[in-house]
């Protein structure tokens, strides 16, 4: 019986609307590790790419509704986190899995108002203050919080690889046998993509810590560990896979958005 606090009339596509969301933003930084390993272009994070779209024609109608999209993410994880509509439990495991969750709302709650910082929809600080952007990172240089969005980054690296390999995200999916010959794939390779990013963001966290240097600027992202493949050696050839990998993460993300089982029924 569906609950009576998420209709899930509503509430379902809303959720789907976040995952496509979700993809949009990958799309851009994807498309831009991509450019950037076959030549001089600047490597893009979430928050840069949001600012590309801003950039772009109609940029603040696709700002807004990205922010409207996002929302609707955040929320499905709140109740995917909080009200286990995935059945993990309190196993270790299943607390782990829940906390990535939870995790994942703040983290694209946290850039669906830097979007909106940047539209000026939210404060924008006062005459020569911080803005809401800064004052958003500024909440992340202290050495202990670096510590846990280390280990959390790095125990969702890992989630995502072991998902990828045990293909357990298609325990979610709706989706013929034919279609998922091709989710299979793109999931795979998306995830693990992804699941890697998240361990070299760890690992950035790791090194400043150890460095002592936790309020040095604003914590690393996917565009720092970007970077970091980028300087490695054959770092042209690594950041050109991580390109690829982020735009099947963008299929996989699609792919959600239409076959993913959005299970309000079983929340409350």
């Amino acid at each position: 019986m569906t609950s009576p606090h998420l209709p899930a009339s509503w509430f379902k596509p809303v959720a789907r609307i976040g995952y496509a969301s979700r993809g949009v933003v990958y799309v851009v930084i994807g498309t831009f590790a991509l450019l950037a390993a076959l030549g001089p272009a600047p490597n893009k994070d979430s928050e840069g790419a949001l600012q590309v779209l801003l950039g772009q024609p109609f940029g603040r109608t696709m700002v807004v509704m990205m922010i409207a999209g996002l929302a609707g993410y955040v929320a499905w994880r709140l109740v995917q986190s909080l009200l286990d509509t995935d059945d993990h439990g309190w196993s270790a495991q299943g607390i782990a899995i829940r906390g990535g969750l939870l995790g994942s709302a703040f983290t694209h709650g946290a850039l669906a108002l830097y979007a909106a910082s940047l539209l000026g929809l939210v404060g924008a600080g006062d005459e020569g203050g911080p803005s809401l952007a800064d004052r958003i990172a500024a909440l992340f240089g202290t050495t202990p919080l670096l510590v846990v969005m280390g280990l959390t980054f790095a125990g969702v690296g890992i989630a995502h690889v072991a998902k990828a390999v045990r293909r357990r995200y298609a325990d979610h999916f709706d989706a013929s046998a034919r279609v998922m010959r091709i989710v299979h794939p793109v999931s795979i390779i998306g995830l693990s993509a992804r699941g890697v990013l998240w361990g070299v963001v760890a690992l950035l966290l790791a090194k400043r810590v150890w460095d002592k240097t936790p309020d040095e600027n604003e914590p690393p992202g996917v565009g720092d560990a970007l970077s970091y493949l980028q300087g490695l050696p054959a770092g042209q050839w690594l950041l050109g896979a991580a390109g690829v990998g982020l735009l099947l993460f963008a299929g996989y993300s699609f792919s959600e958005a239409i076959w993913r089982r959005i299970n309000v029924e079983d929340a409350g």
